[in-house]
């Protein structure tokens, strides 16, 4: 305890020192990552879930599914009262297949005539002839639907349906959104999963982010796109690691809790993120120092 007290202390005494005049680092902070959970989006049962806590995953890679039995049966339900459906109304799938078959052949005729006209070598009436037979197919579109309304109602509701289960069903395959490392497991094969429930939590450690805090005097010393020196405890010496300013606040805060004396804890100071290549020693969490020159 005397010994954590004592680190504090000394962090706390060199939080707003300048690196080039006391040979103490510009800043302190610790290494974050963007971390995302990755939830459910449907209902049942977790029949595969190949993953454990470490593994490094690539984007859009399949890492288990749901259940889909009682989505797979509801499909074929439904597909079954389509083709019931349908089979009462041949004749009115039929015609309207027809009008739109004519309504497309029309269609590609105006295009043709537009472009003859371009060229002087067709004339106002035959577009004109043209666009009227288009109106009169869409009119004829219009009639056989409004009279067979509860047929073709009844028809798009099921492909609505249909499409709803396809999304279903799609949705229980449970793919990798973003390159990462696996950080945590909150579900395991076998269990009963609901929509939103957490399955893993995921963050890229490619690139790490050092949030540190800087005193205004040391404002002018820093900004965006700047390299600068973080380094970490080593073994024997500390590690250095070269990071680059990736954002500056715009607004002052107070300085974070975890100062401990009064005076520094009223102080305002300015939160900088130092983006840093992770070469796998760094992890979430981690405490570092940043120094603006590169000297020792």
């Amino acid at each position: 305890m005397k010994n954590y007290i004592l680190a504090v202390s000394i962090i706390t005494t060199t939080l707003f020192s300048c690196g080039k005049d006391n040979g103490k680092a510009d800043g302190y902070g610790n290494f974050e990552a963007t971390e995302i959970t990755i939830s459910a989006e449907n209902n049942g049962k977790l029949i595969q879930f190949t993953i454990d806590e470490g593994d490094k995953l690539k984007k859009d890679q399949f890492v288990g599914f749901i259940d889909t039995v009682q989505l797979a049966l509801k499909r074929e339900q439904l597909v079954v009262s389509k083709s019931v459906v349908s089979s009462k109304s041949k004749g009115v799938l039929s015609q309207i297949s027809v009008l739109k078959s004519k309504l497309k052949t029309a269609k590609i005729n105006k295009v043709r005539i537009e472009n003859l006209l371009k060229e002087n070598a067709g004339t106002q009436k035959q577009l004109d002839d043209v666009s009227g037979e288009i109106d009169i197919i869409k009119s004829q579109i219009r009639s056989v639907e409004i009279q067979n309304a509860p047929v073709v109602n009844e028809l798009k509701n099921i492909d609505v349906q249909l499409k709803q289960i396809d999304d279903q069903i799609k949705k229980s395959k449970i793919i990798n959104p973003v390159n990462g490392t696996v950080l945590t497991k909150y579900a395991e094969p076998n269990e009963i999963t609901a929509f939103g429930k957490p399955l893993y939590k995921i963050a890229d450690l490619s690139t790490m982010e050092l949030r540190v805090y800087v005193s205004e005097t040391q404002l002018s010393d820093i900004k965006i796109g700047q390299e600068v020196s973080v380094k970490i405890d080593g073994e024997d010496i500390m590690k250095t690691y070269k990071g680059v300013v990736s954002w500056i606040a715009s607004e002052a805060e107070f300085t974070p809790k975890i100062i401990q004396t009064k005076e520094e804890r009223v102080a305002l100071v300015y939160a900088a993120k130092i983006n840093v290549v992770n070469d796998g020693s760094l992890k979430i969490g981690m405490p570092a120092e940043m120094w603006i020159t590169t000297a020792e």
